[in-house]
């Protein structure tokens, strides 16, 4: 005879459910929460079960990040896997080639790797072809820029790319589109399939230090290739992997062969529409402010976003698309409402699809996402890091229209499903900041409410991956046992500055607590993380 099932009691902690929101115990059986309440209650329910004692530990659901480049994450992680040379908050031009010159003196690596440079902080330009070869003569140097939709390159980097000539080739300036693309595909070329290996371990592993138990990958043909990704998909941790590949089809069989062939989950991600404000490529009505004969770049016009759409509505398949700019979004609910009109809209609203970034919509579009099901996977951090009247943003488009930027509080309000993620190396995988982030946008009355954030990083995130079973990223009885525990001081219950559902404060409303995301406190130290019963992480 089999044994019965073994059940753990957690008690003493101060545990986030929905359910019971003043619940101190937890009892988990066979990967799945079964039971949530008091501990003497816990007890004589379970009278059999092995006892843990939390010590006034804060559970949680483990956090989803359903935007990440796992790879490319992992170069940047360089205290565990030196193979990039990391240039987020480089102050200038010359500390960016300072930098890459002390790199190039200490490693060999066939290529140069670096991430996370921004001309927009410093008082001079981008660095030029010129510049790498003087720093690293006769290396293969390849720099993405933070927001990875360009790079600069050395020469000896863009012979082996053969990307003269190419769309968005500039002989000295960094690289976009195609250009990019080629000389982005031959770095990575240059990397072994043990550097691989050892950067997705390195970004997984970063990635469960800070309570992530999930993440969605989002690769294609011009991210990292498909060897990358497939390995990926095929490596063993604990931290789960969605994969989202970005290849535009044309027919539902076209897109049950992408995903049979790749192993993909779903087709979107970074099938990208446009690209990226601090490269000048996502897709605008109106030009840059900074560069008045330029309105970005178009990957995907609206009748191949509609084919794209259909095809995957027709096989079943969760489809998405990387929307940045207004003509992109505007591109991208036109298709949708096209495909809505043509096969119905509960056959759209039926698959659950996607946008990537949605940074600038209206409410008015966001209520059409709303009615045809359309989830968005947006990333806090980019208006920490680039809104305010005196940011890239600002810079590039102007106070108005970077104000409406990344407008959480319009979206959530017409019933959109809202999910969070990093865009990792764009910004860091840190969920607590991006929490903060999502609360205290700069512009006023953007931001959400500490519960709505927490909800679309973790409950949110679920949904857009596909899991609707209205359990999963919740600590209620029959959710799956993907939950973490942390040391977190004075758990508070907030509402939005303006007072919008002020009611939730009061303890009458049995809103479970958070703890304190206003700006300068502490973010909570994670000790233990576990994930349908498997340890993600132990401190």
């Amino acid at each position: 005879m089999s044994s019965a099932p073994r059940t753990r009691l957690l008690v003493g902690g101060r545990i986030y459910s929905s359910s019971a929101p003043d619940a101190t115990a937890m009892a988990v059986t066979d990967g799945h929460i079964v039971w949530v309440g008091q501990d003497r209650p816990g007890k004589a329910l379970h009278p059999d079960a092995e006892i843990v004692d939390l010590d006034g530990l804060f559970v949680a659901p483990g956090f989803v990040d359903t935007h990440v480049h796992v790879t490319a994450q992992g170069l940047t992680v360089t205290d565990r896997n030196p193979l990039a040379v990391d240039l987020s908050g480089s102050g200038s031009l010359a500390e960016l080639l300072r930098r890459v010159a002390e790199f190039a003196e200490t490693h060999d690596a066939a290529v140069i790797w670096g991430q996370g440079w921004d001309e927009t902080t410093w008082p001079d330009a981008a660095p030029t072809t010129a510049d790498l070869d003087a720093a690293a003569p006769g290396r293969a140097v390849y720099l993405a820029r933070v927001d990875a939709h360009s790079a600069a390159a050395s020469s000896t980097l863009r012979a082996a790319a053969e990307a003269t000539g190419l769309d968005g080739y500039h002989p000295e300036r960094p690289l976009t589109a195609a250009a990019h693309h080629a000389v982005r595909a031959a770095a990575h070329a240059a990397l072994t399939p043990q550097q691989r290996t050892a950067a997705r371990s390195a970004a997984l592993d970063d990635a469960a230090a800070h309570g992530i138990v999930a993440v969605h990958e989002c690769g294609g043909p011009d991210i990292f290739g498909v060897d990358d990704f497939t390995e990926l998909l095929a490596l063993d941790h604990p931290v789960q992997v969605r994969g989202y590949w970005g290849l535009a089809v044309t027919t539902a069989e076209q897109a049950r062969t992408v995903l049979a062939d790749t192993g993909a989950h779903a087709l979107g991600g970074d099938l990208f529409v446009d690209g990226a404000f601090g490269s000048r490529t996502a897709w605008l009505s109106e030009p840059y402010l900074d560069a008045p004969d330029c309105c970005g770049r178009t990957y995907l016009d609206v009748e191949a976003i509609a084919a794209h759409l259909r095809a995957c509505t027709v096989a079943g398949i969760q489809a998405g698309f990387h929307v940045i700019g207004d003509a992109a979004t505007a591109a991208a609910i036109t298709a949708i409402e096209q495909v809505a009109a043509d096969l119905g809209g509960p056959a759209v609203a039926s698959c659950g699809h996607r946008l990537e970034h949605v940074e600038s919509v209206t409410a008015a579009q966001a209520q059409v996402l709303s009615r045809y099901g359309i989830l968005v996977s947006m990333q806090p951090g980019f208006d920490a890091a680039w809104g305010g009247p005196s940011g890239m943003y600002a810079q590039r488009l102007g106070t108005e229209r970077a104000a409406a930027l990344n407008d959480f509080a319009a979206i959530a309000a017409t019933g959109t499903s809202l999910a969070f993620g990093s865009d990792a190396p764009v910004t860091a995988p840190r969920p607590w900041a991006m929490l903060r982030a999502a609360v205290h946008h700069r512009t006023d009355g953007s931001g959400i409410s500490p519960r709505a954030a927490f909800a679309a990083a973790t409950r949110g995130a679920w949904r857009a991956g596909g899991v609707r079973d209205g359990l999963a990223g919740t600590l209620d009885p029959g959710a799956p046992a993907s939950y973490a525990l942390w040391e977190a001081g004075e758990l508070v219950i907030s509402a939005p500055k303006d007072g919008v559902q002020r009611w939730s404060t009061d303890p009458r409303s049995r809103v479970a607590p958070l703890p304190d995301l206003s700006p300068g406190t502490a973010d909570p130290v994670l000790v233990r993380s576990v994930h349908r019963g498997r340890v993600v992480y132990e401190r």
